[in-house]
């Protein structure tokens, strides 16, 4: 699948094993303590760069470090990066390539679901900083971007969660038939099958659609921000890396379902169906924070408008774009996070 971006052009190879990638430029591999040997499999004769594994090294010391490998190794501005691992690397190695010599070339080769139908796709780079969620970053899309399907057999369950999240929030936004074709993957213990495949194709498929319409995020594409808001607060205020990202986008995603339906924007019927099919997933839904910590991580967050909270709340096809613009409506907001998600 060959899409563009922009002034870039992305192709998205999905495959049953792992690829064997032949470069005839110079590249670094960039992996984590879990992937490190893979990486070296699949490019030999390359520079390594391995980095703590975990989101709490998902940091400005990392993006350093892949920087400071590629100095040492003498790399020039035609060389590769290229990121093998899950979504930290993903974003890190993409973050680095932009910045390196002002932009070399990209290729990811995600090894979770989660990067799969999210990190890998679309071009969204970066790492957390002072605390915030994605706070620095580019948008930079790969060359390449492979998909093995192979790399799923290993999957602990939690990284299975976290990509089953991606998936639900895709199918929310493309329609109720997605929706509905995704419920014999949602029961954990989840695994592969030929349904994962059509349905990593199609979220693949709808997100570059998206993004080739709105590479920087200024239209269509904030749509894919469902439950992000949420849940990347959430994420920050409880420190990074103890909460996983799918546990929190799931837990985000119904929040912005309650939010919507206060706000009059999602119907009754299709909160309580995407509460339901989210809770039976195996997600947790409660957890304890202090909202006015909550609301001011949101008032950092890269996504508001002229100052102004900004939420995708379901609506009854796809989802809405709302900004809070008054008191009342963050009393509201307030309350959505303070009060019990309503039967």
């Amino acid at each position: 699948m060959k899409y563009t971006f922009g002034e870039f052009k992305t192709e998205i190879i999905i495959s049953a094993d792992f690829p064997e990638i032949s470069l005839d430029k110079n590249a670094l591999i960039v992996a984590d303590e879990n992937t490190a040997q893979l990486a070296a499999k699949l490019c030999k004769n390359e520079a390594l760069c391995v980095l703590k594994s975990g989101e709490e090294n998902k940091n400005w010391q990392s993006a350093e470090k892949i920087l400071s490998e590629a100095k040492k190794a003498g790399l020039a501005r035609d060389c590769f990066f290229i990121g093998v691992g899950g979504g930290v690397i993903c974003d890190l190695t993409a973050f680095a390539a932009s910045v390196y010599m002002r932009g070399c070339r990209l290729i990811l080769v995600p090894t979770t679901l989660l990067a799969m139908v999210d990190a890998a796709v679309g071009g969204k780079t970066g790492f957390d900083l002072f605390s915030i969620k994605n706070l620095a970053g580019t948008f930079y899309p790969a060359e390449t971007v492979y998909m093995p399907l192979a790399a799923l057999s290993s999957l602990p369950q939690m990284e299975w969660k976290n990509g089953i999240a991606e998936l639900i929030k895709t199918a929310i936004l493309s329609g109720d038939d997605f929706l509905d074709q995704l419920l014999p993957l949602l029961s954990p213990p989840y695994s592969q099958n030929d349904l994962l495949l059509e349905c990593i194709k199609k979220v693949a498929a709808y997100k570059a659609g998206v993004v080739s319409e709105d590479l920087r995020d200024n239209g269509k594409r904030m749509l894919l921000n469902l439950g992000h808001t949420f849940a990347h607060a959430l994420e920050s205020v409880s420190g990074l890396g103890s909460i996983s990202h799918g546990e929190a986008v799931a837990w985000g995603i119904v929040r912005a379902c309650e939010l919507g339906r206060k706000l009059g924007i999602t119907p009754d019927a299709k909160a309580q169906k995407i509460k339901t099919l989210i809770e039976s997933s195996g997600f947790n839904l409660a957890y304890s924070y202090d909202s006015e910590k909550m609301i001011n991580v949101m008032k950092s967050d890269k996504k508001k408008k002229d100052g102004k909270l900004t939420f995708i709340v379901p609506d009854k096809t796809s989802a809405y774009c709302v900004i809070l613009e008054n008191e009342s409506e963050l009393n509201l907001l307030k309350n959505v996070l303070d009060g019990k998600i309503d039967n």
